[in-house]
């Protein structure tokens, strides 16, 4: 059975892999390890038809100490798909939000819900939001 893996590549993000009908199969939040975040997709990479990672990009007012994490936790995500080889491309905030229909201008909460009713059988966290509707993305969008 193919998957889909979607990654919100911020700090309090997360990766989550769904399968080709669109139903849960897990997810890690990027604020675990290093090594359990790696795990993770070691044991998912032979299943992972396509991937969406957010191109992302520093945040006005936003402090250099925060730039330079939110940058280390994009080029860990990037790295472990290019060292895993699972095919992935990058989607901005914008595009994959109006192709799910859940525009959210920031708010956090129109994502969340967007989520919840994709997968209603799964609790819904902000952290894991984003990530899921990237993994349907790749499902509808990339799926191949």
């Amino acid at each position: 059975m193919k998957h889909y893996m979607g990654i919100d590549p911020g700090y309090s993000g997360a990766i989550v892999v769904i399968d080709e009908d669109g139903g849960f199969v897990g997810s890690v939040r990027l604020s675990a390890t290093e090594h359990d975040v790696s795990s993770f997709v070691i044991e998912h990479a032979p299943t992972i038809s396509r991937a969406t990672l957010e191109r992302v990009s520093a945040m006005p007012r936003q402090g250099v100490a925060s730039t330079f994490k939110f940058g280390t936790s994009y080029g860990f995500c990037r790295a472990l798909l290019v060292c895993h080889q699972i095919r992935f491309e990058t989607v901005t905030p914008s595009t994959w939000q109006r192709e799910l229909k859940c525009l959210s201008k920031g708010d956090k909460n129109v994502t969340k819900a967007a989520a919840q009713r994709l997968f209603p059988d799964q609790k819904v966290v902000h952290a894991t939001a984003d990530a899921m509707l990237l993994a349907e993305y790749a499902r509808r969008v990339l799926g191949s």
